[in-house]
């Protein structure tokens, strides 16, 4: 996947362990529109590639900027982004997005607890601008922690809802209060600790439909140790090339000379995802939607494979 040059042209302190980093084109000008919700991969200084959700204006009016929490157990990521100073370069991806807006609903209902405001936050600017009808709950720790808060409090007050300090066993009763009173038609956005998504998600599916509920996660699944795996075979475009239980799809194919994108590599980015023409997937990523995964049309090669001997696979 070719990458874009980029610039550190500003840097904010959010909240004693957010920072935001604002990226822009080596000759200063904005990197260009995206749509809310987006995320692109970063390639930090130690070369780990990490994805982190865009939180400027959609609009490209503003260079792109995401907020990286600086994680206590980080291997590389975080912790040296929060070394970056301004001037310094780095290569970014196009933006891709897996949590876009759904032009279908009449009303949105946006979750999000601790870094899991930033893909919100570019979502509640562009509904908020265009008029669309949304409500969003954010719960933090504290206030100081709450990145972001100050400016979601001067640019949509009416449609904020900050439970700040609420504890966990606090938080599923003001969501079903709030659940309880939305449209037919409502989808609900959901991104922050992966337990708190959990609880969130199957909370929200008793009001909604499932294919209603979306995700943002960039924690990956722990995968079963190589020895739970079986060998079998993959076509694509008429060849066919054996995967071994120690080896992934996509290793297969890019060893052979296919032009099968990756970035992650732990099923968390959506970049490789391929389209399943026949055989049963056996899905281990943290990117498709329940209803992705029950069709069985879409997988992400990267960590998934399948229940059976043979899958036949497309480009996506």
């Amino acid at each position: 996947m070719a990458l874009i040059d980029v610039v550190v042209s500003d840097i904010v302190q959010e909240t004693p362990s957010i920072k935001t980093f604002y990226l822009a084109r080596p000759d200063g000008s904005s990197v260009g529109e995206y749509s809310p919700g987006a995320h692109v991969d970063v390639v930090g200084p130690t070369a780990i590639t990490r994805q982190y959700s865009l939180c400027s204006r959609p609009d490209g009016s503003e260079s792109f900027a995401v907020a990286v929490k600086r994680e206590t157990s980080s291997r590389g990521g975080s912790a040296a982004l929060h070394d970056v100073r301004i001037g310094d370069r780095l290569q970014i991806s196009e933006p891709r997005n897996l949590l876009g807006i759904n032009s279908a609903a009449v009303h949105h209902v946006l979750i999000a607890a601790g870094i899991g405001i930033t893909p919100m936050l570019s979502m509640a600017r562009h509904m908020d601008v265009h008029g669309i009808s949304f409500e969003l709950h954010y719960f933090s720790r504290t206030e100081e922690d709450a990145a972001f808060l100050p400016l979601l409090r001067d640019r949509c007050p009416e449609k904020l809802h900050a439970h700040v300090g609420v504890g966990r066993d606090d938080q599923g009763a003001i969501l079903s209060a709030a659940l309880t009173r939305v449209p037919a038609g409502t989808h609900v956005y959901v991104c922050g600790p992966e337990g708190f998504m959990d609880k969130a998600r199957v909370l929200a599916e008793t009001f909604v439909p499932a294919d209603a509920v979306h995700i943002e996660n960039f924690h990956a699944t722990e995968q079963p140790d190589a020895s739970e795996n079986s060998a079998f075979e993959v076509e694509l475009d008429g060849e066919t090339y054996h995967v071994p239980a120690d080896r992934s799809i996509v290793e297969v194919l890019q060893d052979n000379g296919c032009d099968v994108d990756t970035s992650c590599q732990e099923g968390i980015c959506g970049t490789c995802i391929m389209q399943v023409l026949s055989g049963t997937p056996e899905h281990r990523d943290n990117v498709l939607t329940a209803a992705e995964r029950e069709s069985g049309e879409v997988m992400a090669v990267c960590v998934s494979r399948t229940s059976g001997e043979r899958l036949e696979l497309d480009y996506y």
